[in-house]
């Protein structure tokens, strides 16, 4: 038996849900976070240079996830995809832009809720991963380590309903382009 419309339109929005949360984490910052976190942490055992070490790497990728919020892509008149900064006047630098209308990528008000979002998704991921919590905090009871398994759907669950709130139009650094006109409407 088929499953009814209402089922199927579900499913498509909870992965909709599910595509916007990880189109937020820049897959190179997740990446460089995922390689050098076992190296930095020594595997958890960890002594206070690694604490350290770890630290500014989480520091690091959390201000690369933030700052990615505010890139963006265009496609200019020679046709080759120019990338840039989102600023309040537009897209910065707006060199070789030809005839496109740059000023319509400002900065609006959804992409500090996504850049926030997105600091506070990484900060999940990456302070309740293993290497991490061995590391910071090791001495956690079980019990506090039920808080620490529940916690990423809660924030997951959160975040999601925060995105179909606050869609992020944007293709920075690292995404793929889209005509222009899908970029230009919030």
């Amino acid at each position: 038996m088929g499953k009814s419309t209402s089922e199927k339109s579900m499913g498509y929005m909870t992965l909709t849900g599910f595509g916007n949360l990880i189109k937020l984490l820049p897959t190179g910052t997740v990446f460089l976070f995922q390689f050098f976190n076992p190296v930095l942490t020594n595997n958890g055992k960890c002594h206070v240079s690694n604490k350290y070490l770890s630290g500014a790497l989480i520091g690091f990728c959390g201000l690369s996830c933030f700052f990615s919020s505010f890139t963006d892509s265009y496609t200019g008149t020679d046709g080759i995809t120019h990338y840039g900064i989102a600023t309040f006047k537009g897209i910065w630098p707006t060199t070789s832009s030809g005839s496109v209308n740059t000023s319509s990528y400002k900065i609006r008000p959804g992409d500090f809720v996504q850049a926030l979002f997105s600091l506070i998704v990484f900060g999940v991921v990456s302070l309740l991963d293993s290497n991490t919590v061995d590391c910071f905090y090791p001495s956690f009871e079980s019990n506090q380590k039920a808080l620490l398994m529940a916690l990423p759907p809660a924030i997951g669950a959160i975040s999601s309903a925060v995105f179909v709130l606050f869609p992020n139009t944007r293709h920075g650094i690292g995404y793929p382009p889209s005509s222009s006109k899908s970029s230009n409407d919030s």
